[in-house]
């Protein structure tokens, strides 16, 4: 039996969550599993009470809702990703082994039959926090639902969006979205499926199995070229968004 009371969340006590856990489990709404993030996982902070919440994500998880099944998920995701930061919870994916192989499972069955890009995105991203997959299982989703990544050049470290999506394929370190002048930009490189390899091959080909043609060719610009409009300098842009990811953690 969980003591809440001796765990912590955002806000301090966690001994409000089983309320919160009973409200959604009733009556699920946004509006609530809002309330539950901003707990447990706060801006991508992660709190004793995080982890011993993943039971109760991974039951919803395996129930027949869809909608709640994938916020669970995602939320679930999103804690696991963290699991690395200080919690005093422990060695979090072993004392929750079961948990995250359901979790995993769960999340692979969702996949196959997700039809919207942005869930399909998250899902990827769930998944590969699940796995344990340092890094994209935190920033993938991000760059490929908000169709940019945000980088520093590993040349002049400029401020540079990487622009994936309706938009374009390009480089820039002008604010693109917002000037209302022309902003210097440099076309991406997409890679070659065919000479991709590792988690970029693999989630691409992934992609392409499961209908998001749009995602598997996102993936050859992730796992691509880019180059800095301000001093020329080329990048791989998984590799800087990998260190970039590493550098704030």
């Amino acid at each position: 039996m969980t003591d809440w009371a001796q765990l912590s969340h955002a806000y301090g006590s966690a001994e409000d969550i089983p309320v919160l856990l009973d409200q959604i489990a009733s009556e699920p709404s946004p509006e609530r599993w809002n309330d539950l993030w901003s707990a447990l996982c706060h801006q991508g902070s992660v709190y004793s009470a995080s982890f011993a919440a993943l039971p109760w994500l991974a039951d919803v998880a395996g129930r027949d809702d869809r909608e709640q099944a994938v916020s669970a998920l995602n939320l679930a995701g999103a804690i696991l990703a963290g699991s690395d930061q200080p919690h005093g919870a422990g060695d979090v994916r072993a004392q929750h082994a079961a948990e995250v192989e359901t979790l995993l499972v769960v999340v692979n069955e969702h996949l196959r039959t997700s039809s919207d890009r942005n869930e399909y995105a998250y899902l990827l991203e769930s998944m590969l926090s699940f796995e344990g997959v340092v890094g994209w299982g935190e920033d993938l989703a991000w760059g490929l639902v908000n169709e940019e990544y945000e980088v520093s050049c590993p040349g002049c470290e400029a401020n540079l969006f990487i622009v994936i999506g309706e938009r374009g394929f390009f480089s820039t370190s002008g604010d693109y979205a917002l000037s209302e002048d022309d902003v210097e930009t440099v076309p991406l490189g997409p890679a070659s499926p065919a000479a991709m390899d590792g988690i970029g091959r693999r989630l691409h080909d992934l992609a392409l199995a499961d209908g998001h043609q749009d995602v598997a060719s996102a993936m050859t610009y992730v796992f691509g070229d880019a180059t800095c409009p301000d001093c020329e300098t080329g990048f791989s842009v998984a590799d800087q968004v990998s260190a970039d990811w590493s550098a704030t953690h």
